[in-house]
């Protein structure tokens, strides 16, 4: 088994700058989302990859609330929300070109998706037709709109939230969207203490509404661009990832595994998540804990297996126990 080269113990001076400017937005976002660390550093991590997220949970968790306060960390990013309906069109998303009879021409409007930084809330309130208008803006960062094809502007990232399948009015997903994400999360209850310092935290106000900008769109950019590949993964992490996505397609309860796709979202991830550890280098550790936000929504169960109880982050819970972990 090959071992794992962790050589560069401390970051080079790219990835230390990068590494304190994630930590920072980090630490920024926890005065809101209290009791959220894991999430957070979840979804900085996304953001530092382009990496879009599906944040699926009860109302009143605080999904809008952490987009939102991730919005207004950032200075001179541009920020859009849509809320999906049931009689939400393609064309509120993506634009609509409109004839002006005074000049005799037609103009493009451009939809909310040309921002850097768009939620997509309640997601799953909008029928397939309308979810599917995302799927070349998440998968190309462009859209195709009567023909014309537009470049969205970089970075561009996506936050959808969902609330369970099971409530009404809503529409499942489709699998190749679901693909797109590169990890679904949930926020989840806080404990009665953390639920008492946001009760304080709200008594006379918003604490998102005070929020200033803690980093620059420009320092983002640096960390999409060139820092992430700076991070090292070792031949044999690399191995254990593809690894494991492959163990997806052997799982007799599996009738849609995990694609490539889910390899270089689990590795990129990672790479982030070593970076907020102020580390330039991936462990096994980087990969297991979020193995299961990868990985999981990709998959799709035979029937049989979810009606017996069987899980989609159940069946990744096995594969990690089963594959030999690198030394």
């Amino acid at each position: 088994m090959q071992s794992i080269n962790t050589a560069a113990t401390e970051p080079s001076s790219l990835t230390g700058k990068s590494a304190a400017t994630l930590q920072r937005l980090a630490s920024h976002l926890d005065v809101v989302m209290i009791g959220q660390q894991v999430a957070v550093k979840k979804i900085v991590a996304a953001l530092a990859t382009q990496s879009h997220v599906l944040l699926e949970d009860f109302p009143g968790t605080g999904k809008t609330t952490l987009a939102k306060g991730l919005a207004k960390s950032i200075e001179g990013i541009v920020f859009n929300r849509v809320q999906f309906t049931p009689d939400l069109l393609p064309s509120d998303v993506l634009g609509v070109t409109v004839f002006n009879p005074k000049t005799n021409e037609f103009k493009f409007h451009r939809g909310p998706v040309f921002a850097n930084l768009l939620l997509a809330d309640e997601i799953n309130r909008a029928s397939p037709r309308t979810q599917s208008a995302l799927l070349e803006a998440m998968a190309e960062s462009q859209a195709t709109i009567e023909g014309t094809r537009h470049e969205l502007p970089d970075p561009f990232f996506v936050i959808a939230t969902q609330n369970p399948v099971e409530f009404r009015g809503t529409y499942p997903l489709p699998e190749a969207q679901m693909d797109r994400f590169a990890l679904q999360t949930k926020l989840g209850y806080v404990s009665v203490e953390d639920e008492m310092r946001i009760l304080d935290s709200n008594h006379t106000g918003n604490p998102t509404d005070e929020l200033a900008p803690c980093i620059t769109l420009e320092e983002l950019r640096r960390i999409n661009l060139d820092v992430i590949d700076k991070v090292h993964v070792a031949e044999s992490l690399k191995r254990y990832v593809v690894t494991i996505v492959a163990e997806t397609r052997r799982q007799p309860e599996v009738q849609l595994a995990a694609s490539p796709r889910a390899s270089i979202a689990l590795v990129r991830l990672a790479s982030a998540f070593a970076l907020l550890d102020n580390r330039d280098y991936l462990i096994p550790e980087d990969i297991q804990d979020l193995a299961g936000d990868v990985i999981a929504h990709r998959l799709v169960l035979d029937p049989g297996a979810s009606f017996s109880g069987i899980t989609a982050r159940g069946v990744v819970a096995r594969i990690l126990k089963s594959v030999p972990v690198p030394q």
